[in-house]
């Protein structure tokens, strides 16, 4: 059986949202990159903490979730910020370019209702900075209804931290759909 599904997004979580002087925090690194359509003359300062790296590896290596990008950066994501964190290429929710002037216009994050679509019954546990209470309540109504969500919300100014990350693998381990997949990793190995 899958792993549940482990919502990655970018902005406010890996590129923390920078201080009144345009900074980002002292455990970060700045990088200039191109995003998809935009010209070379013209890159994107971003600030990325280069410990995300091996701690995001450490938990796709355990393999109690499955990690997906979940960003308006979209495949951006795996060949733009993944590569300056030695991260593998990993899929990404194909979110579409809404015209929208604020991230919730229905009075939840936009991202949402794609993002249920997406996910159909998989469980899932999802990392962004910018859910609302109508966010959480439908986290609690899809667990209610048999597909375990959860949702972890870091401070967009300072982004993910180890904990949070604790706290991912912590409630993957106790759906039983992971426990049972821990406790047989070499079960695939012998299949075939």
């Amino acid at each position: 059986m899958r792993p549940p599904y482990l919502l990655l997004d970018i902005d406010g979580i890996l590129i923390p949202f920078p201080d009144a002087e345009g900074a980002g925090p002292a455990t970060h690194t700045r990088h200039d990159v191109v995003p998809t359509g935009r010209s070379a003359d013209d890159p994107v300062a971003i600030w990325l903490n280069p410990a995300h790296g091996p701690l995001l590896t450490h938990v796709i290596r355990t393999g109690l979730v499955a990690p997906v990008w979940c960003t308006s950066w979209r495949q951006d994501a795996s060949t733009l910020i993944g590569p300056l964190l030695s991260l593998p290429s990993l899929p990404y929710v194909d979110l579409p370019h809404p015209q929208i002037t604020t991230s919730h216009p229905n009075g939840y994050l936009w991202k949402r209702d794609h993002v249920d679509a997406w996910l159909g019954d998989t469980p899932a546990i999802w990392i962004d900075d910018d859910f609302t209470s109508l966010d959480h309540e439908w986290a609690r109504e899809r667990t209610a209804s048999g597909q375990a969500t959860a949702l972890v919300q870091p401070d967009p100014h300072v982004g993910l931290l180890a904990e949070h990350l604790v706290e991912v693998l912590a409630w993957a381990a106790l759906l039983p759909i992971a426990r049972a997949d821990a406790s047989c990793v070499s079960c695939d190995a012998g299949a075939g």
